[in-house]
């Protein structure tokens, strides 16, 4: 495979030289990713650093990811105006399975070449006193020469200390499982370059710090759960495929490149458009799967028919005539307004015809079927 490949799509392998002074050894190498669960979310675009991992692995060396159990108790500053809310520890533990059974859609699942930990084995265990130890490695004015730290303090904005800690938390991880190479977006790259830091001053060999790309998505927005322009990597084949065709022509080239690793296949955008959301999905599902998420999309999407299987919903109470956007929002989520919306542009159906306000004579519901913009439909049952 050689470095060519291992360094595919990277921003930054830094310093320049080292990853090859370390292959030379001939040994294998233990490769970090950390990930924080404040979601259970991964997605395609958190899935490309995954990506170099493998390749890692399939030359031999060890991938470990840590599973950031007690980082997630501070919350990852990195790109952030503001602080990230603290999770239970019932929802990080939650979040930790799911988060890991996604990563395996990627990774190689064999304990020879997948070590998987959570920081909490060590963090946990520190005192105050290494603690302390840890805080006298960076300065502060170090830390405020971050982008996002430098923003906020320039405009006034809170920064807590535990924040400060972050970078530090992170780069004891390096030392706990004495990495040689660690992974991460190009968000990332302060906090990796802290862990040669931390590392050297433990008395360790630095980690090499390789960086990869931020993929963004339809709406021109970095790939993000927050922003829901995302793809996560166990979501339904249906939804994978749907989302998958929502970007534009001049993102293709990005995303072959980026999440399939190859270009563009010549001919029609549609054409290459569907072949990557086949492959999506099939990564993820298998084959079967993105043949079948391929049908409903021709089926429901451009011929717009209704699906095989409709989910049905019950939709209690007397009122009559039935507020339409309530209902929707009960049932599918999104806001009232967002229904309204809809609404109003001609994207909500009753039995194929669009309702024409936000109020529906209950006796037309019972029973019907409700499409809800392109790709949603229900059935209606009234309690």
């Amino acid at each position: 495979m050689g470095i060519a490949e291992l360094t595919r799509n990277a921003v930054d392998v830094l310093p320049a030289g080292e990853l090859e002074r370390k292959l030379a050894k001939g040994r294998p190498l233990r490769v970090k990713l950390g990930i924080d669960v404040t979601s259970p979310d991964v997605h395609v675009g958190r899935g490309i650093p995954l990506q170099r991992m493998r390749a890692f692995q399939e030359e031999g060396h060890v991938a470990v990811l840590i599973i950031g159990d007690y980082t997630t108790r501070i919350g990852d500053p990195s790109g952030r105006s503001s602080e990230r809310p603290i999770l239970s520890d019932e929802e990080i533990d939650a979040n930790a399975e799911v988060y890991l059974e996604q990563a395996k859609t990627i990774l190689i699942d064999d304990p020879a070449l997948l070590e998987v930990r959570r920081n909490g084995e060590w963090l946990s265990k520190l005192s105050y006193a290494d603690v302390v130890r840890l805080g006298r490695i960076i300065t502060v004015a170090r830390m405020l020469e971050r982008d996002d730290f430098e923003k906020r303090f320039a405009a006034g904005e809170p920064i807590s200390v535990s924040e400060l800690l972050y970078p530090l938390m992170q780069a004891y991880d390096s030392v706990a499982i004495e990495a040689d190479v660690e992974l991460g977006g190009t968000d990332q790259l302060y906090n990796l370059l802290a862990g040669r830091d931390v590392m050297e001053s433990y008395g360790l060999e630095p980690q090499v710090v390789l960086t990869t790309p931020l993929l963004l998505s339809w709406d021109g927005e970095k790939m993000s759960s927050s922003l829901g322009n995302n793809i996560p990597l166990l979501a339904q084949p249906e939804e994978m495929f749907g989302r998958t065709m929502r970007l534009p022509d001049e993102l293709l080239p990005e995303w072959y490149g980026l999440v399939a690793e190859r270009p563009v296949p010549e001919g029609e955008p549609m054409a290459a458009k569907l072949e990557l959301a086949r492959w999506i999905v099939a990564r993820s599902h298998g084959e079967d799967a993105a043949r079948e998420a391929e049908e409903h999309f021709t089926r429901v999407v451009r011929r717009g028919e209704a699906p095989d299987e409709v989910p049905e919903v019950t939709w209690n109470g007397s009122e009559d005539p039935i507020y339409l956007p309530a209902r929707l929002q009960e049932s599918l989520g999104e806001s009232a307004s967002h229904w309204r919306r809809l609404i109003d542009q001609g994207g909500v159906k009753v039995n194929g015809d669009p309702v024409d306000g936000y109020e529906v004579a209950r006796a037309s519901l019972d029973g019907a079927l409700v499409q809800a913009g392109k790709r949603r439909y229900l059935r209606i049952r009234l309690g």
